[in-house]
């Protein structure tokens, strides 16, 4: 596993200047930027950085200084924390559109690794922090962003707290596939791996094979290939992950 360096992305990752950027960002209209009005948007190419991150990267480790905030624009990256022991926590995998690096104090609260070969927008802390004193829709966009988490994070512990393991699996199936079909995807990237997708689930990667498997054999999913699936039934599917 490499890393970028220090708190935050390092000069081993390929930079670029911005320019209209914004204006021609294919996430914008899912990320926090959507909320800034165009007028506004030089403003905040001012003040980022783009960032092309390799697959096995870590972006920030937990505990560094929360120096930069980051919007993803391409790919997968997987948030994690390390217990005492020596064990990971995979708390979360996020996608294209999504902002990370938010930070209550003054560092950061977990680590974040690309899955996959990912693109990001990075915006030093102090500058962002001013320019939501400046642009209050970007704050409340920001708000909401964070009360989001904290409703993943509450799923998150029912998920490994109450569900079967056929269930957490199946959760994890239908949550991937609200995802990216929200972004108007039919065919499910299942781009992370079975042992990501087991230290997230708290199975073994064993269970989760399995599980994949049964959902493809019950008719829930068909399975394209190992890391491509589409739902066929999402009623279904629904139902055996516990949601409704």
């Amino acid at each position: 596993m490499s890393r970028a360096g220090g708190g935050g992305a390092g000069s081993a990752i390929g930079r670029a200047g911005c320019g209209s950027l914004c204006e021609q960002c294919r996430v914008r209209g899912i990320s926090v930027c959507r909320s800034i009005e165009p007028a506004a948007l030089d403003e905040l190419e001012r003040i980022m950085t783009r960032i092309e991150l390799p697959a096995g990267r870590v972006l920030f480790d937990e505990a560094a200084p929360a120096e930069g905030l980051f919007t993803l624009v391409d790919g997968v990256v997987k948030l994690f924390k390390m217990l005492p022991d020596g064990r990971r926590q995979i708390t979360g995998f996020l996608l294209a559109g999504d902002f990370l690096g938010l930070a209550f104090f003054n560092s950061y609260a977990y680590s974040a690794e690309a899955v996959t070969d990912a693109t990001l927008c990075r915006f030093p802390r102090d500058r962002f922090l001013a320019l939501l004193e400046r642009h209050p829709a970007l704050e409340k966009e920001l708000l909401g962003r964070a009360s989001s988490e904290l409703a993943a994070a509450q799923e998150q512990m029912l998920l490994l707290g109450r569900k079967s393991a056929k269930e957490r699996v199946a959760s994890f199936l239908l949550m991937l596939a609200r995802r990216q079909q929200a972004a108007g995807r039919t065919t499910v990237a299942l781009a992370m791996s079975r042992h990501d997708i087991a230290d997230y689930l708290g199975l073994t990667i064993e269970t989760v094979s399995r599980g994949i498997r049964a959902a493809a054999a019950e008719g829930l999913i068909r399975l394209i290939d190992r890391h491509h699936y589409v739902v066929v039934d999402d009623r279904r599917l629904r139902f055996a992950a516990a949601a409704e």
